[in-house]
């Protein structure tokens, strides 16, 4: 007897969800990547502004003294906030992103979270640290 003939293979059926998921992930590495580096550079001027004096009188041996940071401690508080809010949420972006792509559920909309996500540490980094030394420069009163 013969075999049957096989029937067409089909290509996989469009997906049915929609792109939310992607957009979702999208949105929130945006708001962890800008609202963390708006925060920190916030809170990164003023430290540098209230104990840059502080930092430029100290004695070159090594010792450090924390007591410099008492009358920023509320900026050190609120950069410490926005550094673990955008670690929070750029994680839970991250990840989401990563669902979002390999779901196909906003596939070009996860991709694009997973490196915002994923770049988010570092523009977070380089702007506080810039922003810190702007802040010591004009703190220390030294240049005039």
């Amino acid at each position: 007897m013969p075999a049957a003939p096989a029937a067409p293979s089909r290509p996989p059926a469009p997906s049915r969800h929609g792109s939310g998921l992607g957009l979702t992930a999208l949105v929130l590495a945006l708001v962890a990547t800008l609202g963390a580096t708006v925060g920190g550079a916030i809170a990164g001027f003023n430290i540098g502004l209230g104990a840059g004096k502080g930092l430029a009188y100290l004695p070159m041996d090594g010792s450090w003294d924390w007591s410099i940071l008492t009358p920023v401690r509320d900026w050190v508080l609120l950069g410490e906030v926005s550094f673990w809010f955008g670690t929070v949420l750029g994680v839970w972006a991250l990840v989401q992103g990563i669902v979002a792509t390999v779901s196909r559920r906003g596939r070009g909309l996860g991709i694009a979270a997973i490196v915002v996500a994923a770049i988010g540490p570092i523009v977070f980094g380089g702007v506080v640290q810039g922003v810190l030394m702007s802040g010591l420069a004009a703190g220390t009163g030294i240049g005039g």
